[in-house]
């Protein structure tokens, strides 16, 4: 007599599900976001990250009593994964959005008092939403503004699914649309160049079309923009932890993955000093580098287009004054070469107390000031250049742009260098960027370089992590944890 129908048959490319084990390599927002995943869906889980923390490139360190960000990182309204990634960890509430877009812009080469224009929407439907913004921007003229409104409708009509769009130059199309070099510069390398981390130039026409149609031309709310109200680290590093323990994860930091290879039996076995785990999946969570030095043969028909991928640095200027010198809590700036200026003095821990302040030495107790972060992406010209030579040059740009600092004392000035702080959004690029999936039956990749069709941004690296994950899920024939993909429906 039977027992009923024969089983369903394995997905393609399906692993052995008894021991239903993973390994994750890498602990920054990738790596985090496949590692809960994972667990959510009851697999064991091991994450392992080189670096002493969580988070990447989205970390905080002490400096004296201050808490200092590597670098200034903002979200999106439109950025759902990494929104879902907020509420999983529970930090939802750190990280709030504006209420409505508004964005500051101060034109320097202005004379005073006429160097304000704002960058926000209105309650209407798309592109109303930004018609009366546009109209009244003071930093293009009348004649720019109606191009820029011609570029953007013809902007809309971009088929985001043509990869003939990864091989065009964004530069070179808004040229070819009436955009005039005032015009990139006051409104499209404004946003641009914050979220591709490069020049309209430099980019490729996929993923500038990506960032400007899902960001400003898909829904009334999706630019409005959120950052977080405490030290990244307290994110990306404590609350993730937290999360990833209540998981059942086990995470060991400061441990290094010597090599990747695959059993027969069809497992993997991790190496790390002094200890071998054995998974039945694997996520490589590292940049292409180093993913490339950890596939084995096989994994990827041509693994060497990994190294091909370029890098693209972010330099970020740290400025503690003594006194409050700006009342809003960011702005962008033009005819300058600062890029955009944040508050950062809640955040940080600079709060009124004693009676010195910070000092560059990093010691001292707090006293009332201010802390503003620049953060200047595509910085290649600058991302070396010595500290004594930015203070020079950026200090009296500050002077330049905000009254009160020039009353002010600055008890502290510091950079912070991440040379390789994104991949280059090249044109070409698209091509280069893998998938979730290898060759290999249970190896996956993740990472904001992969294929997820997002610049390299936080949301790229939560979205690659749910990917890496759903497939590794696929493939033990484990079920997708439903609040994992809320995102998407959100979307």
């Amino acid at each position: 007599m039977s027992d009923g129908p024969p089983p369903a048959p394995a997905p393609a490319g399906a692993v052995p599900t008894a021991g239903r084990t993973a390994v994750v390599v890498g602990g920054g927002l990738a790596g985090t976001t496949a590692a809960l995943a994972l667990a959510d869906a009851g697999v064991r889980v091991t994450l392992l990250e080189g670096r002493p923390r969580l988070g990447g490139l989205a970390f905080s360190f002490r400096r004296g009593e201050l808490t200092v960000d590597n670098g200034q990182h903002v979200y999106l309204r439109c950025c759902t994964a990494y929104r879902w990634f907020l509420d999983r960890i529970g930090g939802a509430a750190l990280a709030p959005l504006q209420d409505r877009l508004d964005v500051p812009v101060v034109d320097v080469a202005k004379p005073e008092g006429r160097r304000l224009g704002r960058l926000r929407r209105d309650p209407l439907p798309v592109p109303l939403h930004l018609g009366r913004s546009l109209a009244a921007y003071p930093h293009l003229s009348l004649a720019e503004r109606a191009a820029v409104g011609r570029a953007a409708l013809a902007l809309k009509g971009l088929d985001l699914g043509d990869p003939a769009l990864d091989d065009q130059d964004f530069g070179s199309w808004l040229a070819a649309h009436g955009q005039s070099p005032r015009a990139v510069e006051a409104l499209w390398d404004l946003v641009g160049v914050a979220t591709l981390n490069a020049v309209a130039g430099d980019a490729s026409l996929g993923l500038a079309a990506m960032v400007f149609k899902t960001g400003l031309l898909s829904d009334p709310g999706a630019a409005d923009i959120g950052w977080a109200r405490v030290p990244l680290g307290e994110l990306h590093d404590r609350l993730a932890r937290k999360a990833l323990d209540s998981a059942g994860v086990r995470t060991e930091v400061r441990t290094r993955v010597t090599s990747v290879s695959h059993n027969g039996n069809g497992t993997w076995s991790v190496q790390v000093p002094g200890e071998t785990l054995p998974a039945d999946v694997v996520v490589l969570a590292v940049p292409p580098r180093e993913t490339s030095e950890l596939l084995p043969p096989g994994a990827l028909d041509a693994p060497d287009r990994l190294l091909e991928i370029g890098t693209a640095p972010i330099l970020n200027i740290h400025v503690v004054y003594d006194r409050t010198v700006l009342a809003r809590p960011f702005f962008a700036a033009l005819g300058t070469p600062v890029q955009w200026v944040f508050d950062r003095t809640h955040a940080s821990g600079l709060l009124s107390g004693g009676p010195e302040g910070p000092s560059s030495e990093g010691g001292g107790g707090r006293r009332a000031g201010q802390y503003l972060a620049l953060s200047q992406s595509a910085a290649q010209d600058e991302i070396d250049t010595p500290v004594a030579d930015l203070r020079e040059r950026y200090l009296p740009e500050l002077e330049r742009l905000i009254p009160g600092t020039r009353a002010a004392e600055v008890l502290d000035f510091f950079v912070t260098r991440e040379r390789t702080a994104t991949f280059a959004p090249t044109p070409g690029v698209g091509r280069l960027r893998p998938g979730a999936r290898t060759k290999a039956p249970g190896l996956y990749l993740a990472g904001a370089w992969t294929a997820t069709g997002w610049p390299a941004t936080m949301e790229s690296a939560v979205r690659s992590g749910v990917s890496a994950a759903d497939a590794a899920l696929s493939a033990l024939g484990r079920p997708r944890p439903r609040h994992l993909f809320e995102f998407e429906e959100a979307a």
